[in-house]
């Protein structure tokens, strides 16, 4: 195993539907009662374009102050089934979104269309003081931080109204709705890093609050309530900086939470839980030209590319896109042509160094959806967790056995069947 890249661990602290078609059953996916196939990213050969069915418009109870609402199932959900014996498991990959804010840079609608045009779905980790107005800031009660503290700041009250006008129909597009909690502390004695279980939990019912509750908070009358109750909603995260996974799990667990995506470092390999809780950790994955490999997020890219620094000599610019984009290529292919090991890749909507790294996630996308790799399924965090809990632990246990690059000895059929 190559050594992880000096800055990458440091970026990582500093950084901060588909086509119908028998093949989705076979991979892993039914077809759910929309009528919609249950295929993630595709249910034939490789990722499909969606060929979705206008959903019927669903009844909307408010909840509370009319901030959210319960409008049913969510539209395009996938219902997985076990892996048939034998068959080779899907290839999953999960792009997710830290922060998940409209700022008038366009880039949440781009990606939301990107995942439309392939019938994918996505994650997004909403930070709860997005939807906070800044002059409503002292409302923030942080641990072990001033009342109102914020190290990402409050959005204009344009952008919050943005964001929300993003977030509904995303929800509805079947993308998941996950937290990135609120202020984004990660040094000092207020750091997330030193949170207990307790403050977690303050934590977590605070973004709950700012995300339910930003009708009072705002005086907006003319924007839709949001379509899910996210009491039910939110079954995961990831923490600012990668840090403070250890405290925050009991409390994830305490919750009924599914997942975790805050572990640095993991390995391509198949998961496996922590206290109970599916982990699904950023990865190293390759990086082209350098000796080391890289964490699967955009701001570890920046890191090791441009020193942290999100403004330099446009002159590298096109070369960086390049080795971003082929690093999660990378990573991709090791995957799909060994132990199939899900790829999960993070992002922030950001333009660092020009808007190179939204141009190269964008392109990898589009590799990997490309058709001619089959049974490829760019699902949700909580899709993906949904898959897992479905199958035979024998099988699972099998596929952690893989380590990262191995294939399966004597082939996919006789390596889950024992034959």
């Amino acid at each position: 195993m190559r050594e992880v890249g000096r800055r990458a661990l440091l970026g990582a602290a500093l950084g901060g539907a588909a086509a119908l078609g028998a093949a989705a059953c076979g991979s892993g996916w039914v077809r759910t009662s929309d009528g919609h196939a249950g295929g993630g990213a595709g249910s034939g050969p490789g990722v499909r374009k969606a060929g979705r069915k206008p959903h019927p418009e669903p009844s909307v109870r408010l909840l509370g102050d009319g901030s959210t609402s319960d409008t049913g199932p969510q539209p395009h959900r996938r219902e997985p089934e076990r892996l048939e014996p034998g068959r080779t498991p899907p290839q999953f990959v999960v792009f997710s979104w830290d922060g998940a804010g409209e700022v008038g840079n366009g880039l949440f609608p781009r990606f939301r269309k990107l995942a439309a045009d392939h019938g994918a779905s996505m994650t997004f980790f909403l930070s709860g003081v997005y939807l906070l107005p800044e002059s409503k800031r002292r409302l923030y009660r942080p641990p072990n931080n001033p009342a109102g503290a914020s190290d990402i700041g409050y959005l204009t009250d344009e952008h919050i109204r943005a964001t929300l006008e993003n977030l509904g129909p995303a929800w509805r597009e079947g993308h998941e709705i996950g937290t990135h909690f609120n202020g984004h502390f990660c040094s000092g004695p207020g750091s997330v890093a030193n949170w207990t279980k307790q403050q977690w939990l303050s934590e977590i019912r605070q973004a709950k609050s700012f995300v339910s509750h930003w009708r009072t908070h705002t005086g907006f009358r003319d924007v839709a309530p949001l379509p899910f109750d996210y009491e039910k909603e939110l079954v995961g995260a990831r923490t600012p900086c990668l840090l403070g996974q250890g405290n925050l799990l009991p409390a994830a667990r305490e919750l009924g939470w599914r997942y975790d995506a805050s572990s640095p470092g993991g390995r391509q390999v198949w998961p496996s839980k922590k206290n109970g809780i599916w982990d699904f950790p950023l990865q190293q994955i390759p990086f082209p030209g350098r000796s080391f490999e890289v964490l699967s997020m955009d701001y570890n890219m920046l890191a090791n590319q441009s020193r942290n620094a999100t403004r330099s000599d446009p002159s590298n610019y096109p070369g960086w896109k390049r080795q971003a984009r082929d690093s999660y290529i990378a990573g991709f292919r090791r995957a799909y042509e060994t132990n199939r090991a899900p790829l999960h890749i993070g992002n922030h909507f950001e333009e660092w160094n020009g808007g190179i790294y939204m141009d190269a996630v964008e392109e990898a996308f589009e590799h990997i959806a490309d058709e001619r790799y089959k049974d490829v399924r760019i699902v949700s965090f909580r899709q993906y967790a949904d898959w897992l809990d479905a199958q035979d632990p024998k099988v699972l246990d099998r596929l952690r056995a893989l380590d990262v690059g191995r294939r399966p000895p004597g082939g996919w059929k006789r390596y889950l069947t024992g034959g």
